[in-house]
């Protein structure tokens, strides 16, 4: 009877170390939003550290690169800001490990240039721009929401929408009410 107690302790023993080890939680994100690249002519990168399961905090930064002297319609659509740093909150909906589909709550420092005070020049076939040096220092606030996707190997892909609204504004003059929120990053988790 001893021996079976000590054959059957040993067997669980056994199993229970030979099972497979749960690979480490990797907590870090970095990511490029190819969207605003691609439609808006801006480069915007992230970084996202996963809290738990199922939230995480981050910060992006927007760069224009689109010229403000030249007509905004010329080069398809724009985005008012000239840069804008957006830390966020999301809050994820899924079983898995910070995936699947999740609810963004957003702040946002940007800065605005006026790029609405212009005229087509037909004789000299140039868009001018009056008031090239004019712009706004913003603060907003907002949500959004969206989704996440991750493969084995790390690779994420994601896309959000969502809208903010300035609340602080240097020169009302040349703010925006409304900010806009929108993506669709790849990246890397690690």
């Amino acid at each position: 009877m001893k021996n079976l107690f000590l054959s059957a302790f040993l067997l669980i023993s056994f199993f229970s170390f030979s099972q497979e080890e749960q690979p480490a939680v990797k907590h870090h994100e970095l990511k490029g939003n190819a969207f605003n690249l691609i439609v808006f002519k801006a480069v915007d990168f992230s970084y996202e550290y996963l809290i738990d399961a199922e939230s995480s905090v981050g910060a992006s930064i927007l760069i224009n690169l689109q010229d403000s002297n030249e007509g905004y319609y010329e080069d398809g659509p724009f985005y008012y800001e000239e840069f804008a740093f957006t830390p966020y909150y999301r809050r994820f909906f899924s079983s898995k490990y910070a995936w699947g589909f999740f609810l963004e709550a957003f702040g946002m420092y940007n800065k605005q240039k006026d790029y609405d005070d212009g005229y087509y020049d037909y004789i000299n076939d140039i868009y001018v721009n009056n008031n090239a040096n004019e712009s706004s220092n913003n603060m907003a606030f907002g949500i959004s929401i969206g989704g996440k996707f991750v493969s084995r190997k790390g690779f994420a892909f994601e896309f959000f929408g969502g809208a903010g609204r300035n609340i602080y504004s240097s020169n009302e003059d040349y703010a925006t009410e409304i900010v806009p929120r929108l993506g669709v990053s790849l990246g890397y988790r690690f």
